[in-house]
C-alpha cells in the first residue's frame, strides 16, 4: 500500500500539528493575523445589514422626503466598517507573509543542515533530484498555502458564521431556506476533499521522481547520446510526465469541481430568497430591505464556503508538501557523536583491517564484505585491485566511515575509527574521486576549496606538480578565472584540478579512486609522477582499474568476492602467477 491511501482524514491534521510545533515563536503572531482576518469578515458582515437600513428609509421617505442625514450617517458608518475591515486584512496579509517566508527561510536552513546529518544509505534510496524537490518546490508550496490559504480559510469560517448569525437575526424563515440549500453543497464539498486529497501527494511525489529523473538525465546527456538511449529516456520521462499529469489532472479535476458546485448553490439560494422573500415582502410579513439585506447576505454566505473549498484545496497541496518535508526532517540521522573528539590527532598512518565484515542497511542479507583482514604500514602505497564488484570502493567508505561495519573492526595507528569523530577521520584524508567535482567560480575558489591560508606560490607549486601550470598561464585571468560552460576545460583538467586540490589539502593520508580514469596517457604519466611526490611519506589507498599505473605500490591488496585473496607487491604477485596474474595479463593481452 502506498503511503497516501492512508487515511486522509488525519493526514492534513497531523501535518499542521507538525507546522504549529515547527512554528512555536510565532505563533503568537500568527494567531493575532488569524483574528485580525476573522475581524476583517465579521465587519464586512455588517454591510448588509446597514444597506437595508439605507434601503428603507430610502423607501420610507419616498412620500414623505428622503431623511438625508440619516442615510449620510449610516454610510460613513458603512465606509467606515468597509475601511478598517481593508485594513485588518492588509495587516494580516503582511503578518502571515513574513512569518511564511521566515519559516521557509528556517526550514531551508534546517533541511540544508539535514543534508550533513542523514546516513549515506539514505541516498541510495532517494535521488537527488527528489530532495532537491524537496528543499526548493515543496517548501515554496508550503509557504504560499499558509500565506494565502490560512487565512481565507479563517476569515470565510468567520464570515460564514457571522453570515449565519445575521441572516436568523433579520429573517429566520429565509435564513433557513438558505441554510438547507447552502449546507447541501457543503456535504458535497466534504466529500470531494476526501476523495481528492491522496491525489494532492501524489502529485507532489510524482513530481519529486520526474525532477529527479530530469536532474539524473541531464547531467548524463552526452552519454544518452552516444550510447543512442534518447527513444528509452523520452518513453521513460513519457511515463512519469504522464504520472505528474494524471495526479494533477485527478487533483484539479476534483477540487475545481468546488468552486463552480458552489456557484451553482448560491444561485439556487438567490432564487430561493428571491421567491419566498416576494411572498413575505406582499403578506406585509418582512420590508424590502430585508429582501435586499438578505440576497446581499446569501452572496456574502455562499462566497465564504467556496473560498473556504478553494482554501482547503490548497491546504491540500500544502499539506502533501509538508509530508514530504518532514518526512525528510525526521528521517533517522547518524548517531551523535559529540562525546568524541574532533581535533586531529597526529596521524603516522597504521591502518589495520580486522575481520571486516559488512552489507548495505538496504539489502543485509547480501553480504558485501566477507571477511577482509590486512594491515598497511605508514607511509605505505597500497593498492586494492580486483573485478568489479569485489568491494574495493565500498573498503575506502568503510574507512571513511562513510558506512558502518557490522563486525570487525578498522583502527588507525591503533586507535578504532569507531572511537573517533567521523569529522576527524574525514579530516585525515584527501580524496580524489572518479567524478570530478568542480563549480561555477574560479579557479582559485575551486582549488583552495574549505582551505585558508593558501598562498599564490602554493598554487603555483602544486599545479606545476601536477602538469596544470601551462593550463592556467593560458587562461584569461590566471587563478581569477571563473570556469563556467563557456570556459573550454577537457575531462583530463577537470581531473588534474581535483589532484591539486587533494595536494592543496596535505592531509596525512590520501584515498585516490580511479584518479586517472579520465585522462590520456601522457598526462596519465604527469600525474604518476605527481603522486609519487604527494605519496611519499604517506599512506595512500589507490583503487585502479588500470594494473600498469600501480605497478610501483608498495603492497597490493587483490580482492575477489569480499576477502583478500592475494597480497604482496607487483613483482611478488607476478611470480605467483595467481589471480593478479591473470588480470595483469588479461589486460596486457587487451592492450595489446
Amino acid at each position: 500500500m502506498r503511503k497516501y491511501e492512508k487515511s486522509s482524514k488525519g493526514e492534513m491534521a497531523s501535518a499542521m500539528k507538525k507546522i504549529i510545533e515547527y512554528m512555536k515563536g510565532s505563533v503568537g503572531i500568527v494567531a493575532v493575523a488569524l483574528v485580525l482576518a476573522a475581524l476583517g469578515a465579521v465587519l464586512t458582515i455588517i454591510g448588509p445589514d446597514k444597506v437595508g437600513e439605507i434601503t428603507d428609509l430610502i423607501a420610507d421617505g419616498l412620500m414623505t422626503g428622503i431623511d438625508l442625514k440619516a442615510v449620510a450617517r449610516v454610510g460613513i458608518f458603512l465606509g467606515a466598517i468597509y475601511i478598517s475591515s481593508s485594513l485588518f486584512t492588509f495587516i494580516q496579509q503582511y503578518i502571515m507573509a513574513t512569518v511564511t517566508l521566515k519559516m521557509s527561510y528556517r526550514m531551508r536552513s534546517d533541511l540544508s543542515r539535514k543534508i550533513n546529518c542523514v546516513p549515506q544509505k539514505y541516498f541510495n534510496s532517494h535521488s537527488q533530484g527528489d530532495i532537491l524537490s524537496r528543499i526548493t518546490n515543496d517548501v515554496s508550496t508550503l509557504q504560499q498555502g499558509l500565506t494565502n490559504s490560512l487565512p481565507t480559510i479563517i476569515s470565510a469560517a468567520a464570515q460564514f458564521v457571522g453570515c449565519l448569525i445575521m441572516m436568523f437575526v433579520t429573517e429566520w424563515r429565509l435564513a433557513l431556506i438558505s441554510l438547507f440549500i447552502t449546507f447541501l453543497g457543503l456535504f458535497l464539498i466534504v466529500f470531494i476533499m476526501s476523495k481528492s486529497q491522496k491525489f494532492f501527494l501524489d502529485r507532489q511525489e510524482s513530481l519529486g521522481k520526474l525532477n529527479g529523473y530530469v536532474e539524473e538525465m541531464y547531467s548524463g546527456h552526452e552519454v544518452v547520446r552516444i550510447s543512442r538511449g534518447a527513444d528509452n529516456v523520452k518513453e521513460h520521462f513519457g511515463g512519469l510526465n504522464e504520472a505528474v499529469y494524471n495526479a494533477n489532472w485527478k487533483s484539479q479535476f476534483l477540487s475545481g469541481m468546488m468552486q463552480p458546485l458552489m456557484n451553482v448553490i448560491g444561485n439556487i439560494a438567490y432564487v430561493a430568497v428571491c421567491v419566498f422573500g416576494s411572498v413575505l415582502a406582499l403578506n406585509g410579513t418582512i420590508k424590502f430591505g430585508v429582501i435586499i439585506s438578505f440576497i446581499l447576505y446569501v452572496r456574502l454566505f455562499t462566497s465564504p464556503l467556496g473560498q473556504i473549498a478553494q482554501g482547503m484545496t490548497n491546504m491540500q497541496t500544502a499539506s502533501a508538501s509538508a509530508q514530504r518535508i518532514f518526512d525528510f526532517i525526521e528521517s533517522e540521522e547518524l548517531s551523535d557523536e559529540s562525546d568524541k573528539s574532533s581535533e586531529v590527532p597526529e596521524v603516522k598512518g597504521n591502518v589495520s583491517f580486522e575481520n571486516v565484515r559488512f552489507s548495505y542497511p538496504d539489502t543485509p542479507d547480501k553480504v558485501i564484505i566477507k571477511n577482509f583482514s590486512a594491515e598497511v604500514k605508514a607511509g605505505q602505497k597500497v593498492a586494492i585491485v580486483g573485478p568489479t564488484g569485489a568491494g574495493k570502493t565500498t573498503m575506502v567508505n568503510l574507512l571513511m566511515r562513510f558506512f558502518e561495519i557490522n563486525s570487525g573492526s578498522i583502527s588507525i595507528d591503533g586507535t578504532p575509527i569507531s572511537q573517533l569523530s567521523r569529522e576527524t577521520v574525514h579530516n585525515m584524508f584527501s580524496m580524489v574521486l572518479q567524478d570530478t567535482w568542480l563549480f561555477e567560480g574560479t579557479v582559485r575558489e575551486n582549488l583552495v576549496y574549505n582551505m585558508e591560508g593558501i598562498s599564490d606560490e602554493s598554487l603555483e607549486r602544486v599545479c606545476k606538480a601536477c602538469g596544470l601550470d601551462k593550463f592556467v598561464h593560458t587562461l584569461p585571468e590566471g587563478f581569477d578565472t571563473v570556469l563556467s560552460e563557456s570556459v573550454a576545460i577537457s575531462a583530463g583538467q577537470k581531473q588534474l584540478l581535483t589532484i591539486a586540490r587533494a595536494m592543496l589539502q596535505n592531509a596525512p593520508m590520501l584515498i585516490l579512486d580511479e584518479a586517472t580514469s579520465s585522462v590520456d596517457t601522457r598526462t596519465e604519466l604527469l600525474i604518476q609522477r605527481a603522486m609519487d611526490k604527494l605519496t611519499k611519506g604517506r599512506t595512500s589507498f589507490v583503487i585502479a582499474h588500470r594494473l600498469s599505473t600501480i605497478k610501483n605500490a608498495d603492497l597490493i591488496l587483490v580482492m575477489r568476492d569480499g576477502d583478500v585473496i592475494e597480497s604482496g607487491n607487483h613483482e611478488t604477485l607476478m611470480a605467483k602467477g595467481g589471480f593478479y596474474a591473470e588480470l595483469y595479463n588479461s589486460q596486457f593481452d587487451q592492450a595489446s
